[in-house]
């Protein structure tokens, strides 16, 4: 039976307090294809209830009780794999292949780097006479997105339940399926009751009620800048702790010595991947003048090369955009870049030829793109590249930092120490040289306006921890 209309709260599955009906669309064909339950105040407020009564004794449940839930959590999540991937693809549109090698895949990697780390983490130091206790922050409340769904629930829920915590999770209403699975995946790895709770529902009617609620002790939200204010001006009046994760605006400086057709055609790859819905999308491609023509015709090239269909189809490798907003929003975008002056190498407005039907985008390549243009400032989510000329690469790491996001960077050069260099210069939490593979271990998160707080393996826990120091504990 289906547990898309109701919530997960205290344990159990129970209808919403007052019925209300969202419709979720699949992207690839504009259509409904389920409902799920809007909730409101009362809903949270029975739910933020249900985890301020099992936080009095979670909170006190050792390290290793904690280790061996997230085991068993981790070991249901793999035998539901495959629904959550059709969930992803489903919901959001991406391509079923990398809805299984990636979106459920990262889920079930971050699980297992919290798992390793936790076994070898301390909560507790003796300093002198003075014993540092990392005691349980309280009830969290939990705001994912849909772009990379169960990389954000996985990182923000596993955390939360090796440090102690209880929580609240509010996921994305255009992608919420994949979330329910999660809801059910943790009552089948024996959570204890009002530790995890579900909530779905729109910003303002869950998600803002949580972040002002005065029993919710932390608020960890990935999404937009825009909302992510929203999220911290509510949790100021209680004070709580806000950690987050917003937009970027990510740039990609290729030094002088690259291999600059194996450095663009994985630039548009870095730039385009999960339909450039990433927020650490590699987007802004800084190029040596003298290199910049060839590199567009690379860039174009690569662009042609990404199959734009139907994600259930083997072969695709860019699905739809996840609805009818974003396509408008990258549509938009788009015509800026056009009507600013920027070449269009390829690409541009409208859907794909024979993809009328589902919220598909041209994969687009802008060459000549100037600092200050609309498409070299704005995050625009979709699958499209800006090329930025530039002439020495001081200039380069200047324009490159001249954002109000800071959440990655990206150097690519043959001559490591040089890009160590310019690394260094990054005002950015992280930086990708030379295409590396994911890295589980890695914090991450944002610079200024990207957030604050970090994400991943024990980076993560430091969030949902206090920090307690007992004076004289030492002491005879």
């Amino acid at each position: 039976m289906s547990n898309n209309l109701k919530f997960y709260i205290n344990g159990q599955w129970v209808d919403p307090v007052a019925p209300n009906r969202i419709p979720v669309i699949d992207p690839s064909t504009e259509q409904p294809f389920t409902e799920i339950s809007g909730g409101s105040k009362a809903d949270v407020d029975k739910a933020v209830a249900a985890a301020r009564a099992a936080f009095k004794t979670f909170s006190k449940t050792s390290k290793q009780y904690r280790l061996d839930l997230l085991k068993r959590c981790l070991e249901i999540y793999n035998r539901r794999y495959d629904d959550i991937a059709e969930a992803c693809t489903r919901e959001m549109g991406a391509p079923l292949s990398f809805s299984k090698e990636a979106q459920v895949w990262v889920g079930q990697g971050h699980f297992q780097a919290l798992i390793d780390k936790l076994e070898t983490f301390e909560f507790f130091e003796t300093r002198g006479t003075t014993r540092v206790a990392l005691e349980p922050i309280g009830v969290c409340g939990l705001i994912t997105p849909w772009n990379w769904p169960l990389n954000q629930i996985v990182c923000k829920v596993a955390p939360a339940i090796a440090a102690g915590c209880t929580m609240v999770l509010k996921p994305s209403e255009i992608a919420p399926t994949n979330a329910i699975i999660f809801a059910e995946i943790m009552h089948a790895a024996g959570v204890p009751a009002g530790v995890f709770n579900l909530v779905n529902g729109t910003g303002p009617d869950v998600g803002q009620k949580l972040a002002e609620h005065p029993d919710v002790d932390m608020m960890s939200f990935t999404g937009s800048t825009r909302a992510g204010i929203i999220v911290a001006r509510e949790s100021a009046n209680t004070v709580k702790r806000v950690c987050q994760e917003l937009g970027g605006k990510s740039a990609n400086i290729l030094l002088p010595d690259v291999d600059l057709d194996d450095a663009v055609r994985k630039g548009i790859g870095a730039c385009f991947i999960n339909s450039g819905q990433s927020c650490d999308a590699a987007t802004r491609m800084l190029v040596p003048r003298a290199l910049h023509d060839k590199a567009a015709e690379i860039a174009a090239d690569e662009a042609a090369k990404q199959t734009t269909g139907n994600p259930w189809e083997a072969g695709t490798v860019l699905g739809p955009l996840v609805s009818q907003m974003q396509w408008d929003k990258v549509q938009r975008l788009i015509k800026a870049g056009i009507d600013e002056g920027a070449t269009l190498a390829c690409g541009g407005l409208g859907k794909p030829e024979g993809l009328n039907q589902g919220y598909y985008a041209k994969p687009t390549v802008f060459a000549n793109v100037q600092p200050g243009m609309t498409i070299e400032k704005e995050e625009i989510f979709g699958p499209v590249l800006s090329i930025i000329p530039y002439d020495t690469l001081e200039q380069a790491i200047e324009i490159a930092n001249d954002t109000v996001y800071g959440l990655a960077a990206y150097v690519q050069s043959q001559d490591l120490n040089k890009a160590r260099e310019v690394a260094a210069e990054m005002r950015a939490g992280s930086v990708y040289i030379n295409y590396p593979d994911l890295d589980f271990f890695a914090p991450f998160g944002g610079y200024k306006q990207s957030g604050n707080g970090r994400e991943y393996a024990d980076f993560a826990l430091h969030d949902f921890l206090e920090i307690k120091g007992i004076v004289g504990y030492g002491n005879p």
